[in-house]
């Protein structure tokens, strides 16, 4: 599990030392998703020319203080209008702590492109391979560096596609889970974020009112996203759900996102709603497959594929979360500030879903689907580790309340066993995170 933030400013100026404190200050707020290593990229004094990381071996404060070291390289006071910044923080997967290992991940020397990533590529090993053979070489570990040597292996292909298209053409040979963010110095002021199991979402600060509380999904043209370096797909369509339809293209120049009266915005793109709520409470949350692009301020939200489950449009939601509640406050340590705060998480968990007047309990999330449940043959509670520790605790209660057998299985022995489910069969997939693979792959299965 690891952190990304990106920062993205359009007609707002900005120094280069408030992007890196904006950059830095983001993952300070997500360091409890990794602390092994932690880098930024931002552009250099020339934009088009070679990209500027920064990496660090251990905290977000040591990355802090090796940017600050450097301040006279980095140019500090330089002020641009339009720039995009990305920054992750590391737990390590694949390959050691280590500088070379440290995201960003860079496509080649001169960083034509950089990506940061949250998950795991299963499927690495093939498109290293393949790559090589087209004469790449590699100077990490990780799994991480093949995807954005194939985004530049694509660009090199076909220099006339957008950022885009070319982050489309990669993930469509990408197995696993993934959030990734790609910055180029061949499409300077551009942002591209995408998501596959792994949590990833678009803040948006504005001056003025927003045109629209709803952001369309457009679908992408038809064109061979396949076939790169096998003849058959890479992977199956990894949707088990929804009736495919073929894809309808249209037009962008009304689909896409902007402020309704003045031009400048801020875009903020983190892997949780605590990076970004410090400068707006207004995000969007990218479902799996999305991909966000931000051209010339305009942020537009594609997908390469259209089911019949799939919303037209992604909502403007607002985030009630205060700053305190991300801070530590008075305890020394986030572990113990969460300990102390145990049973006021419970009752404000329990709030407005438990009645003790009328002794009635309502989850919301479920009461929608109670007659299938109370008609169903068994019940089945999929989880891993701790998830799956609590659903053990739970199944005696369970069975002595609904009066039916209750199994429950671990998330990666069911789906070793090919483990049979049944139509009426009702499943409950627990994890405390939301980006378990193992509880994400059996949901899919």
């Amino acid at each position: 599990m690891c952190g990304i933030f990106a920062y993205l400013n359009y007609l707002t100026p900005k120094s280069r030392k408030e992007v890196l404190e904006i950059l830095v200050n983001g993952l300070k707020r997500l360091e409890y998703r990794g602390y092994d290593s932690a880098g930024v990229a931002i552009d250099g004094p020339d934009p088009k020319a070679m990209l500027t990381i920064v990496k660090a071996i251990g905290k977000v404060k040591a990355l802090e203080d090796k940017i600050n070291a450097t301040e006279d390289k980095l140019n500090f006071d330089d002020v641009t209008d339009s720039h995009v910044g990305i920054s992750h923080t590391r737990w390590a997967t694949h390959g050691v702590p280590c500088d070379r290992n440290a995201h960003p991940q860079r496509s080649d020397d001169n960083g034509s492109f950089v990506v940061v990533h949250n998950g795991i590529v299963t499927n690495y090993k093939d498109i290293k391979v393949f790559l090589s053979k087209k004469g790449f070489e590699f100077e990490s570990d990780t799994d991480t560096e093949v995807i954005v040597k194939l985004v530049h292996h694509i660009y090199t292909v076909h220099p006339n596609w957008s950022f885009r298209e070319i982050v489309e053409h990669v993930i469509a040979q990408l197995e696993g889970a993934y959030a990734l963010c790609f910055k180029s110095r061949f499409y300077p002021g551009e942002c591209v974020a995408t998501r596959r199991g792994s949590p990833l979402l678009v803040g948006i600060k504005t001056k003025t009112r927003l045109a629209t509380d709803h952001v369309p999904i457009l679908y992408s043209k038809a064109h061979d996203h396949l076939g790169l370096f096998y003849k058959e797909p890479l992977i199956p369509d990894h949707r088990p759900h929804g009736r495919e339809l073929p894809l309808i293209p249209r037009s962008e120049s009304t689909s896409e996102f902007q402020p309704l009266e003045d031009k400048e915005v801020e875009y903020f793109f983190a892997s949780d709603a605590s990076a970004v709520i410090e400068h707006t409470n207004r995000v969007i949350f990218l479902e799996d497959d999305d991909v966000a692009a931000v051209k010339d301020g305009l942020l537009s939200i594609h997908r390469l594929r259209r089911s019949t489950e799939d919303p037209h449009a992604r909502e403007i939601t607002t985030v009630k979360m205060e700053i305190q509640q991300i801070m530590k406050g008075n305890y020394s340590f986030f572990m113990q500030k969460e300990i102390f705060e145990q049973p006021e998480s419970v009752v404000n968990t329990m709030r407005g879903r438990m009645n003790f007047e009328n002794q009635t309990v309502i989850l919301g999330g479920i009461k929608d689907y109670i007659p299938e449940i109370r008609r169903c043959r068994r019940l089945m509670l999929i989880g891993c580790g701790t998830s799956y520790h609590s659903a053990v605790a739970t199944r005696q209660l369970l069975e002595e309340l609904t009066e039916l057998p209750v199994m429950v299985e671990l998330a990666s022995d069911f789906l070793d066993r090919n483990t049979p489910v049944f139509r009426d069969d009702v499943c409950f997939f627990i994890s405390q995170s939301g980006e378990t693979a193992d509880s994400l792959m059996a949901l899919r299965y």
